[in-house]
């Protein structure tokens, strides 16, 4: 498939509203609208790019709008307003084009729990097309890649535990050879050790070809071993992009910035620090 353009991701006042529209104003009776709550603004007017080969992270609390992006981003999930185009294809309107581009990594993966890792990968792989020997010399260096053993892959899914099943979401989900990478929160959970693997397997990924990654995380270590560049995310909308230096010297002290880390830079920025947003948001999901 030829790319319309060459840049992986462009973002442009993307905004998306959840409980209300006018849509809904129309049909629903007006005697019971009153009762409904107002609409919550999610992403807010998001607008930013990301470059070839390039790392962005997404960094934010619970709640901060993260998935939502991604799931428009990959094409479950329409916006409300404005447009996000994947090397030129809109992920609207050429929804299609944008699949085969593009994979997703989510926090909390399915998969067919009876049947094992390999087994997984297998399904996965031949809906995508591709044959089954392709299959196995990809997974298999994968899961080498990754520290699953065999034994492991040969288990099915639901005798894994909750790192060796992410390390498998995360294995399917490269399985394809993506030029652009969509990462929520693709560590949460983890134990240390799987989380090193993990991220040692994204910025393999990234290096050897030469795909394009957008990684949301609330892990600001992780942010900041990992990113080339950082977007932190308040209530939706961008408050800061920048580099991990960058970011870091906008709040410092000193202009090397070596005075804050990105905890200091999320504090700042937000006014809270990342698990007081946390429990914000939670008291708002539950009032």
């Amino acid at each position: 498939m030829k790319l319309i353009s060459s840049m992986p991701l462009t973002v442009k006042g993307l905004t998306k509203d959840f409980g209300g529209s006018a849509l809904l104003d129309r049909v629903i009776p007006a005697r019971w609208r009153s009762h409904a709550k107002p609409p919550v603004t999610v992403v807010d007017r998001l607008q930013f790019e990301i470059r070839n080969r390039e790392i962005y992270g997404v960094i934010g609390a619970n709640g901060s709008g993260k998935s939502t992006l991604v799931r428009i981003l990959s094409t479950l999930l329409l916006p409300d307003e404005g447009e996000a185009r994947i090397f030129g294809f809109d992920v609207v309107r050429d929804s299609m084009q944008v699949q085969r581009l593009i994979n997703r990594v989510s926090a909390d993966p399915s998969f067919f729990r009876s049947m094992s890792a390999a087994d997984n990968l297998v399904f996965f792989g031949r809906v995508y097309g591709l044959r089954p020997a392709e299959i196995r010399s990809r997974s298999g260096a994968i899961f080498d890649r990754l520290g699953l053993t065999r034994r492991q892959i040969r288990e099915p899914m639901r005798n894994l535990s909750r790192g060796q099943q992410q390390k498998v979401a995360v294995a399917r989900a490269f399985l394809t050879s993506p030029i652009l990478m969509l990462l929520d929160e693709p560590t949460t959970g983890l134990d240390p050790r799987s989380k090193r693997e993990v991220q040692a397997f994204i910025r393999g990924v990234r290096d050897d070809h030469d795909a394009s990654v957008l990684l949301t995380t609330h892990d600001m270590a992780e942010s900041e071993l990992l990113c080339d560049r950082i977007a932190v995310l308040s209530g939706g909308r961008l408050v800061a992009e920048g580099t991990p230096a960058e970011l870091r010297a906008s709040v410092a002290d000193d202009r090397s910035g070596a005075s804050a880390d990105m905890e200091a830079v999320y504090m700042e920025l937000t006014g809270r620090s990342i698990e007081e947003e946390d429990m914000m948001e939670e008291a708002t999901a539950h009032g």
